[in-house]
């Protein structure tokens, strides 16, 4: 008798920062070659690739569905031009907002767009696959400079934070900033109060139904797994409540770009992943995950690394 290969008890498809934009090639604040046009060649590999595997419960996607680079005046014709793509997948995809998606457009007009169950301009949700598991997605930009409008009291009091953390005048740049202070820029943002005590119950409900559960968001939790400015700004607090939790083994993330694999002092694992923004034409990145009772393990195309999540 050979032994039995275990199926997994489900699938799903994954990519991160497609940051698409009609505008040529160029490069990060740190120089790294950013391809706007061809990343939609990427996702469209990525949508044909998933549907030929054909046992996919759902595709996630990290979030930066277009570039902030975007011409402003196409920014909803792109939005929705690359929603389109998303669609073609033979199954639901899960969107989360980026600060490149609030760069182009407010909330109030991503939301519906991207088919985001938020209440009240809220983008963070939770859902069953099946009945063992629960995914739970972030909103990253919760606090944020970007997205809500000018007087409104989240942006106010992002803005306090900014200006308390980080003397520049630019507030994208973490000059002079420290080690893990370096997070406290524009680009990323934080979760409110209401969004904390959110996941606090949706975690407390998962571990009484026993289920596991895997935290998604756009920006990465640990400064383990991305660069110290590409964190998010309270990721402390929301991994102090994710480690009260035996249920959650893994969180992923998008915005840091490179990709990244680190597990914390408590045993979860973070895996931020590779951007398809910086794939030169003719490579790729995106991949799919498989859940099994006691690990997950992500297959990866081209340069998503392959990744074992043991637990």
């Amino acid at each position: 008798m050979g032994s039995v290969v275990k199926q997994p008890l489900f699938s799903f498809g994954v990519i991160a920062d497609v940051q698409y934009a009609d505008i040529p090639d160029g490069r990060s604040f740190l120089g790294v070659p950013r391809y706007y046009r061809n990343s939609i060649l990427v996702l469209q590999r990525a949508v044909e690739t998933w549907n030929q595997h054909g046992n996919l419960k759902f595709v996630i996607n990290m979030g930066d569905i277009v570039d902030g680079f975007c011409p402003k005046d196409q920014s909803l014709a792109a939005t929705k031009k690359l929603v389109r793509e998303f669609d073609k997948f033979n199954g639901p995809v899960y969107h989360m907002i980026g600060n490149h998606c609030l760069y182009n457009l407010p909330r109030e007009e991503l939301l519906p767009l991207l088919k985001i169950p938020g209440r009240d301009g809220n983008a963070y949700y939770d859902f069953s696959p099946t009945p063992g598991y629960r995914i739970v997605v972030l909103d990253g930009y919760d606090i944020s400079a970007v997205g809500w409008p000018q007087d409104h009291p989240k942006t106010i009091a992002a803005l306090k934070i900014l200006d308390e953390k980080n003397p520049n005048s630019d507030k994208n740049s973490p000059e002079g900033l420290e080690d893990v202070a370096r997070r406290f820029v524009k680009y990323n943002g934080g979760v409110g109060e209401e969004q904390l005590q959110w996941l606090d119950s949706v975690l407390q409900d998962a571990s009484n139904s026993n289920q596991r559960v895997i935290v998604c968001g756009h920006v990465p939790m640990s400064p383990g797994v991305a660069s110290k400015a590409a964190l998010l700004w309270n990721f402390d607090e929301v991994m102090d409540i994710i480690h009260k939790y035996d249920s959650v083994k893994v969180c992923l993330s998008g915005h840091d770009h490179k990709g990244g694999y680190f597990v914390d002092s408590h045993g979860v694992h973070h895996r931020s992943l590779e951007a398809a923004l910086e794939c030169p034409p003719g490579t790729y990145s995106f991949g799919y995950i498989d859940v099994y009772e006691n690990k997950l393990s992500l297959v990866g195309t081209d340069r998503m690394q392959n990744t074992d999540f043991e637990n």
